[in-house]
């Protein structure tokens, strides 16, 4: 398949193609060629073939982010949660179409490959959670993980934050919900029953696709679709309620896989399922064209029609209830299929209902026992 002209080479192992200025900054930056041919593809022993070989790929950097406070708090009446953990800044699972890529903006990054490998991590997250669990006005309720970036994204490996902060919400008998793209979520299984086994705990695994191939390239450093789907399995073994979201669903590129998805996370043991449509706000916009004209040059005008067909002619949506699942018949149409996946296979039920009646700080050391 040719690759369009005027999209950048893809790089191996990321999602975006380029690193464009985030909206705050005062200038902007075009590549152009010298006329040394420094735009020209790169020859190389890993090149197709059309000759077309990946750039090189910039390697993740990792800061401390010094934040003092770690719950953040919404009060979006379409979301199920007010408040949320987010453990990184950025994620290196790279998922081209990831709405969280204009927050890197505000940081005076890119939302491109910066957002990929310019990245932020919280060492102090679980005294933080700690010391916010034991203030005196503190009422419990579930607190949401994944709603950002990944907490199970593959620097995690190195760092152990997700752990650290279980541990925090079990010795507290805190509800916690995760959201999460890989199948690392399994390390942490032991914590997670035991959670789960005090109605404290409820995962939701994301499957965009089960084409090993369009994941690849789609979400490069995500968990491939196989071992989410043993992520499912190996969680419900345990007695973890599991969720599956179909999401995003993009029409022209993986929204025919909707079905597909449901039945394989039924399979594989999920009590309930959900879906998002795609929205591309800000820069995201830009990142998916590049792509599509990288990867799916023969569909992308139709990719992008049909996305705006569902957002009232616009890539994205801010409203309301309508942001999650889109407007118009072909939206509607998309929303009728789930429903009917869903309710042939018995993943309808909505909302797990986490305790939050348990919640109890434990004993710091060196507190004086209570005598009664």
């Amino acid at each position: 398949m040719t690759r369009s002209s005027h999209a950048p080479p893809p790089r191996s192992h990321r999602g975006a193609l380029s690193n464009p200025d985030g909206r705050f900054e005062p200038v902007r930056h075009e590549a152009e060629d010298d006329g040394w041919g420094t735009l020209e593809p790169i020859a190389s022993d890993d090149a197709d073939r059309d000759g077309w070989g990946p750039p090189p790929s910039p390697a993740t950097r990792v800061e401390v982010d010094t934040s003092r406070s770690i719950l953040a708090r919404n009060d979006s009446p379409d979301i199920p949660f007010d408040r949320s953990i987010n453990l990184y800044r950025g994620c290196e699972h790279g998922c081209v179409y990831c709405y969280a890529r204009p927050t890197h903006a505000y940081l005076g990054l890119s939302p491109g490959l910066d957002f990929e490998t310019r990245l932020f991590m919280k060492p102090d997250a679980a005294a933080l959670l700690d010391a916010t669990l034991r203030k005196p006005g503190y009422r419990p309720a579930p607190i949401a993980i994944g709603t950002n970036t990944d907490p199970y994204q593959p620097v995690e490996r190195r760092f152990g934050l997700m752990r650290q902060v279980l541990e925090v919400l079990s010795a507290f008998h805190h509800p916690v919900t995760i959201t999460t793209k890989s199948a690392m979520v399994e390390r942490d299984t032991d914590i997670l029953a035991d959670l789960a086994a005090r109605r404290l705990a409820a995962v939701g695994l994301s499957i965009t696709t089960l084409d090993r191939d369009v994941a690849r390239r789609l979400e490069p450093r995500a968990s491939p679709p196989e071992a989410r789907l043993r992520a499912i399995r190996t969680l419900r073994a345990a007695g973890v309620p599991v969720s599956v979201m179909a999401a995003p669903m993009i029409p022209g590129l993986n929204d025919h896989e909707l079905e597909r998805i449901l039945d394989a996370a039924a399979d594989a043991g999920a009590v309930q399922a959900d879906y998002i449509l795609v929205r591309l706000p800000r820069e995201v916009e830009g990142l998916v064209r590049e792509w599509l004209e990288a990867h799916v040059p023969d569909r992308a005008r139709r990719v992008m029609s049909r996305i705006a067909a569902m957002r009232d002619g616009a890539a994205s949506s801010a409203r309301f209830h309508d942001r999650m699942r889109g407007s118009g018949p072909e939206a509607a149409l998309l929303g009728q299929r789930f429903t009917v996946a869903a309710t042939r296979l018995g993943l309808t039920r909505r909302g797990y209902a986490l305790d939050t009646r348990q919640f109890a700080p434990p004993p710091r050391p060196g507190d004086q026992l209570a005598l009664f």
